[in-house]
């Protein structure tokens, strides 16, 4: 008699209500309550509350309504931690939402990450782990701007050109994969190494802060060195760079070539020269030129440093999954205010998905980069309405059925819950990248702070 043949393993799968667990564990409306009492001014507590501002676009970005005014009229999502869904006119919804400062949902984005780190496992950029017991972190700086809006106030009815936002600064975790800073500012235009100096008292002495060549200035060095942050960026053509003495020169086994030598950087006619560290590696097709203010090798050595920063890209791909997999290219609010409510609600998404991307990955026994938050977030947003209607399912029957003691079921079993793995890895590209074409209106944008009359409307 044959044997029979061996029955195959179960293929592995996702629990997706522990990722959903996550933002409702840690956004609650006891923190939305500290961080408006810490941050207001001369602001009230109405019905619009921030805990209820903070629901209503997590369900927004959850449900992706065609426009607010249809989210309002359906009700939406309600998260238990955030309370009671607001009940109000669409008008005073708006109203609400066009004069609340956006220094509130910054600041309720950087305690939600706070509460967020203790969970955040540090297993990104495994390449660099070495780099973790020479310094305190590894982020990397960078900016982007918003796509443009549509022509939706009056103020803008005649404006032909297109019409951007703002612009966003953010400070990422390299290990933790989450953005630990996120400055949104309503001037599309404004300077992005001016917009990062702004931010520096944000970064944890002993930090290693890689940049690409636009952070390449003498004053950053400056008032980095003065802070005890150390950078690692690409070189600037402009910057002038007197030699001092070679550190090190040798051929690589690959053919390629690595020098290292001390060089004083700048002119001295506003900051002095800062002394830093160039590492130059050349193929016969390739040549990165770093600098950095690392002086030491043994501390930095320069093949750390160059793989180091060839993960500078992770900044590229947090602003790809901010616009593309959180659809923040399409904005509900033509305003500044709006705008900012939309971008930090789904920075708060993107932290606590990144966060549950490192723990399932490790359960797996996975690089967490193997994973695709472009495939994760939709079903991490149909698992959230799921729960979200079971929940209330299950309250209602508890209220028809007072006398009745009833078992709550475990969620975990529903359908959509449980996903397999090999449905959210990532696909590697198969043939060469598109490049996106490029418009020449795209250099004749304008900001909300470029309209006139902008003063007049709140948008400046």
């Amino acid at each position: 008699m044959a044997a029979r043949p061996a029955a195959r393993p179960p293929a592995p799968s996702v629990n997706l209500a522990e990722t959903v667990e996550l933002l409702h564990t840690h956004l609650t409306a006891a923190l939305c309550h500290t961080v408006f009492q810490r941050v207001r001014i001369r602001e009230r507590q109405r019905q619009w509350s921030l805990a209820a501002l903070a629901q209503f676009w997590l369900t927004v970005l959850f449900t992706g309504p065609r426009s607010l005014t249809q989210a309002l009229e359906e009700a939406g999502m309600t998260f238990p931690a955030l309370g009671p869904a607001a009940r109000s006119s669409p008008e005073a919804f708006f109203q609400r939402a066009e004069r609340l400062r956006p220094q509130f949902f910054q600041a309720l984005y950087e305690a939600f990450v706070a509460r967020l780190l203790p969970d955040a496992l540090p297993t990104y950029a495994a390449a660099v782990q070495g780099l973790r017991k020479r310094f305190a972190e590894v982020w990397v700086v960078d900016g982007s701007r918003l796509d443009a809006v549509a022509h939706r106030l009056k103020l803008t009815w005649d404006v032909r050109s297109p019409l951007l936002p703002g612009c966003l600064l953010v400070l990422y975790d390299l290990f933790r994969g989450v953005p630990r800073r996120l400055s949104f500012c309503a001037d599309a235009a404004r300077s992005e190494l001016q917009h990062a100096l702004e931010q520096l008292d944000h970064i944890p002495p002993q930090t290693l802060l890689l940049a690409d060549r636009l952070y390449a200035s003498v004053k950053l060095v400056a008032a980095l060195t003065e802070g005890q942050v150390w950078l690692l960026c690409r070189r600037n053509r402009r910057l002038t760079l007197r030699h001092q003495r070679w550190l090190r020169r040798r051929q690589l086994k690959g053919g390629g070539a690595l020098r290292e030598r001390l060089v004083l950087v700048g002119s001295g006619q506003g900051t002095p020269p800062q002394l830093l560290r160039q590492i130059r590696y050349t193929t016969r097709r390739l040549t990165v030129d770093l600098l950095t203010s690392v002086l030491e090798p043994v501390r930095l050595p320069a093949e750390d440093a160059l793989a180091c920063y060839r993960l500078r890209w992770q900044v590229e791909r947090l602003f790809f999954d901010l616009k593309e997999v959180l659809d923040l290219h399409h904005f509900y609010l033509a305003s500044p205010q709006g705008v900012a409510q939309q971008v930090y609600a789904a920075a708060s998404v993107y932290a606590a998905m990144r966060v549950a991307q490192a723990h399932i990955a490790q359960e797996h026994q996975l690089p967490p980069e193997e994973l695709s938050p472009a495939k994760l977030f939709p079903r991490v947003a149909r698992v959230s309405i799921v729960l979200v209607d079971a929940e209330r399912v299950f309250a209602a029957t508890q209220r028809a059925n007072p006398r009745v003691r009833l078992t709550k079921p475990d969620w975990a079993e529903l359908p959509p819950v449980q996903v397999p793995l090999e449905k959210l890895l990532v696909e590697r590209r198969r043939g060469k990248r598109r490049k996106r074409r490029f418009c020449a209106s795209r250099r004749r944008w304008k900001s909300f702070t470029h309209l006139s009359g902008a003063r007049q409307f709140g948008l400046s």
